[in-house]
């Protein structure tokens, strides 16, 4: 099958962008709880460009990225239940695995959820990874509260326009009735943040504290954060909330001074999208569960693909652009491509 690799010849520490090429691979093994899906769309992630600079011993296989797919069901193991023969899906999948830059791909199916109707596979594609860390950030690690609030609460989104951010946004101004409020730094990510459901946004690169005080936010009860933590722990424990609650998605450059946070009774949680599938847990499940929910919403008009950026079919010359883009720091919104040449 077709397959865009990661180049094991390249030296990725010499360059920001490690070598991808087109290739040909084995079609994949399919295990009794897998769904074997085509692949019609791809989008691409921080965490693509993060596996292809991962060291890999020289026996490995050739490294396939791509953890944020959307195709067809041509087979599937005597396990799996819920899907059908030309199902369409989208997920994530799991980072142990190879990814889907394949023209096959073998996911176990309780990380899979049914492609919204109303979406062409590229416009789906961009959906199921931010979906996932999104939801599971808001409403399984802060427990966002979903319904009526017995008094004003606020969530703030630092880092709004990406991927995650949009989502966050989506999610959040459409099932909860707290206030949402992004941080972005640019006239047009500033934009895309109040189209993508906030309702006010400050400049994260200035002081956070001032510009909330100034449109009457004292302080902030929920923060869900898309950036190194590090350089914002104290401007954390300046604007949150007595017994608030601080998410991060990335990993923190430096050790945490967690004790800033403890006056305040502050709770820190980390989240991992890939950790149901890196752990298999027994609640894997959760996540085909989240994507259909997310189907549901998109298909009624709660929520919209986050896509901005179409590159076309699925090639090395493709992906290595999407890398690009990712890797200057100023993507707004998902870049994705679909089919193969």
């Amino acid at each position: 099958m077709k397959a865009v690799v990661v180049n094991r010849l390249a030296r990725p520490e010499l360059s920001d962008i490690p070598l991808l090429i087109d290739s040909e691979l084995p079609e994949p093994e399919v295990k009794p709880n897998d769904l074997l899906v085509r692949v019609e769309a791809v989008a691409v992630n921080t965490i693509d460009l993060k596996m292809a600079r991962a060291k890999q011993p020289p026996q490995s296989p050739d490294r396939v990225l791509g953890w944020d797919v959307a195709g067809t069901v041509v087979g599937m193991g005597a396990d799996v239940t819920g899907f059908q023969l030309g199902d369409a899906v989208f997920y994530a999948g799991s980072v142990l695995r190879p990814g889907a830059c394949s023209t096959q791909h073998a996911v176990d199916a309780r990380l899979v959820g049914h492609k919204p109707s109303k979406l062409s596979f590229v416009q789906a594609a961009a959906l199921p990874l931010s979906s996932l860390a999104a939801w599971e950030a808001l409403f399984e690690r802060m427990r966002l509260p979903r319904g009526p609030l017995q008094q004003p609460t606020t969530l703030l989104v630092i880092g709004g326009a990406g991927g995650v951010g949009s989502m966050a946004l989506q999610l959040a101004s459409k099932l909860t009735e707290v206030r949402v409020i992004a941080t972005a730094s640019r006239p047009e990510s500033q934009q895309f943040c109040i189209d993508m459901g906030a309702t006010s946004v400050v400049d994260h690169s200035q002081p956070l504290f001032p510009q909330l005080k100034a449109m009457g936010v004292p302080v902030i009860d929920f923060v869900l954060c898309l950036t190194d933590p590090a350089p914002l722990m104290t401007q954390l424990a300046d604007i949150l909330a007595p017994q608030g609650h601080v998410c991060s998605l990335v990993e923190a450059s430096v050790d945490l001074p967690m004790n800033l946070l403890r006056g305040k009774s502050i709770t820190f949680s980390w989240e991992g999208m890939f950790t149901r599938s890196m752990f298999r847990t027994s609640d894997m499940a959760r996540q085909g569960e989240i994507l259909n929910e997310v189907a549901m919403l998109v298909d009624k008009g709660d929520l919209k693909t986050t896509l901005q950026v179409d590159l076309g079919a699925i090639n090395a010359k493709n992906v290595m652009q999407a890398h690009q883009l990712i890797g200057i720091g100023r993507m707004i919104g998902k870049v994705a491509m679909g089919g193969f040449d």
